[in-house]
C-alpha cells in the first residue's frame, strides 16, 4: 500500500471547466471522491490540498468560491491560499495599457508543499491535478532529491499537458464520467443548523 498526497491546482482545474459551458454544472466537485478515481485500490490518500486564491473584486464569484471552500473543508480538504495581484497589461491589438489581475504564489506554494511533505516522508506517491507546465521545475527537483518517491499528474479535461507527462512517473486524464460521478449533493448538511447549497449557476 502506498501513501498518496493529492495536490490540486484550483485555478487550472477551474478554468478547464469554465472554458466549456457544458462543464459548468461540474464545478460543485467533491475532491475527496474525485481524487479516489485516480489512485490504485490498494493505495491510501493521506492528504488533499487545494491551492487557490479569492477573486475579491467580484462579489458573486467570491460568494460562490467561499461556499465551495466550506464544502471542501467539510470533507477534510486542506486549503492553501495564494493571492491575485493587480498588474498593468498592454493590449496586443490596440497597444493600450489596462489594469488586470494575475494569480500569484500558487506555483511557489505547491512547490513548497511538495518539498515539505517529501522531507517529512508523508507520502510515497504525489498526485498533482493540473496541466500547468510551470510546475515542472518543482517536480524535477523533488524527483531528483527523492528518487524513490513517485509523482503523477492528473490532467484536467480539455488540456494536453505533454510537457508534464514527460517529467512525471505516471499520468491520468480527467474524463466527463469522473466529473459527473463526483459531485457533492445539492445540499450539504454541515450540522443541525448549517447547510451549504450548490450555487444556482453550477446546476
Amino acid at each position: 500500500m502506498s501513501r498518496v498526497v493529492v495536490i490540486v491546482d484550483a485555478f487550472n482545474l477551474y478554468h478547464s471547466l469554465e472554458d466549456n459551458t457544458s462543464y459548468h454544472k461540474y464545478k460543485w466537485l467533491n475532491l475527496e471522491k474525485f481524487s479516489k478515481c485516480f489512485i490504485e485500490p490498494k493505495d491510501s490518500i493521506v492528504e488533499i490540498s487545494f491551492f487557490t486564491s479569492f477573486v475579491t473584486w467580484d462579489p458573486l464569484k467570491l460568494e460562490r468560491h467561499k461556499t465551495y471552500i466550506s464544502a471542501l473543508r467539510f470533507v477534510n480538504v486542506k486549503i492553501v491560499f495564494g493571492a491575485f495581484r493587480r498588474i498593468d497589461q498592454t493590449c496586443r491589438l490596440c497597444h493600450r495599457s489596462y489594469k488586470t489581475f494575475r494569480e500569484k504564489r500558487t506555483d511557489v506554494n505547491i512547490a513548497i508543499n511538495l518539498f515539505q511533505t517529501a522531507i517529512s516522508d508523508v507520502w510515497d506517491k504525489a498526485l498533482i491535478i493540473s496541466g500547468d507546465s510551470d510546475l515542472i521545475p518543482a517536480i524535477e527537483a523533488v524527483k531528483a532529491t527523492f528518487p524513490a518517491k513517485q509523482i503523477g499528474v492528473v490532467i484536467p479535461i480539455g488540456r494536453r499537458a505533454e510537457e508534464l507527462k514527460q517529467v512525471t512517473d505516471f499520468h491520468r486524464r480527467v474524463k466527463e464520467k469522473h466529473l459527473q460521478s463526483c459531485q457533492f449533493d445539492d445540499t450539504i448538511n454541515i450540522d443541525a443548523t448549517n447547510r451549504l447549497q450548490r450555487p444556482a449557476s453550477w446546476r
